[in-house]
């Protein structure tokens, strides 16, 4: 009788040890999984190649955006070294937040009512505009000087179509794969005029290489609207992050960011967003 209650005693205890592993695991598994604060990493989808924004750089991540993220996320309780930047592409940024691919996403993401059927957004926490980036020296100081000139964007870009379509239909559009391209020919005088939103501009306007070369016309073309955007339905994760972005603009650390990344182009922000006002 006695090898029998301690074999049964044995097995109790061994039982006990397995059920405590297990919810050691699924505790480890569960952290920083909603992004509601606590937890050893969190996902933060951004850019990697837009310069003043999000750029990946042999040092790490650099940008606005990173900055905001960076913000945000010690606010919901993780530090900087538990961050990990995954790169959401424009046309993936729905898609990867509903596969889970990351906790939220910053990367000059403008709210608009189509990606609001899908995703929700907490912010804004910039507004910027559409704009053209000119040489330094350039007479463009307006949509129509463009006319007979060579306006460049990105391929499929609305934003060089809308200049097209709606202001300057004498333009001679120039379509190039990245931005980068159409700066190295603004650089180059190839081309007059490189359209996209004011920020992105800035960013590229404020690489070394470039400080100096170039201006923003602040035509202001459109209102885009920078938000964070996050799994449809975390309403307790859109009010942390939210209150985060008023303690970021309350306590400097977003106008710091401002003129940190957009300040050598010269960039003339709009002041910070109240959260919840778009500006249409």
């Amino acid at each position: 009788m006695k090898l029998r209650k301690a074999g049964i005693a044995t097995v109790s205890v061994l039982a006990l040890a397995l059920t405590a592993t297990a919810c050691g695991d699924d505790k480890k598994d569960n952290e920083g999984g909603s992004g509601s604060g606590g937890g050893d990493k969190i996902k933060i989808g951004i850019k990697f190649d837009q310069p003043g924004i999000g750029q990946k750089t042999p040092d790490g991540f650099a940008g606005f955006d990173v900055d905001v993220a960076t913000y945000v996320a010690k606010e919901l309780g993780y530090d900087a070294k538990n961050i990990e930047f995954v790169q959401t592409p424009s046309a993936d940024r729905e898609n990867a937040i509903k596969r889970g691919d990351v906790t939220f996403i910053a990367a000059s993401y403008s709210i608009n009512d189509e990606r609001e059927k899908q995703v929700d957004f907490a912010g804004p926490y910039l507004l910027a505009h559409q704009d053209l980036l000119v040489k330094s020296d350039s007479d463009i100081k307006e949509g129509t000087d463009l006319n007979g000139k060579n306006l460049c964007s990105v391929t499929g870009s609305t934003s060089a179509k809308n200049v097209k379509e709606k202001i300057a239909p004498d333009a001679n559009l120039k379509e190039l794969p990245t931005y980068s391209e159409c700066i190295e020919g603004l650089a180059a005088g190839s081309i007059d005029a490189l359209t996209t939103d004011d920020s992105i501009l800035a960013g590229y306007a404020s690489q070394e290489q470039f400080k100096g070369k170039f201006k923003l016309a602040g035509l202001k073309l459109s209102n885009e609207n920078y938000g964070i955007g996050l799994k449809e339905g975390d309403k307790a994760l859109k009010d942390k992050i939210n209150k985060a972005l008023e303690k970021m603009v309350k306590d400097g650390e977003w106008q710091k960011a401002v003129d940190k990344n957009f300040g050598p182009a010269g960039y003339k922000n709009e002041p910070a967003p109240a959260i919840g006002n778009i500006v249409k």
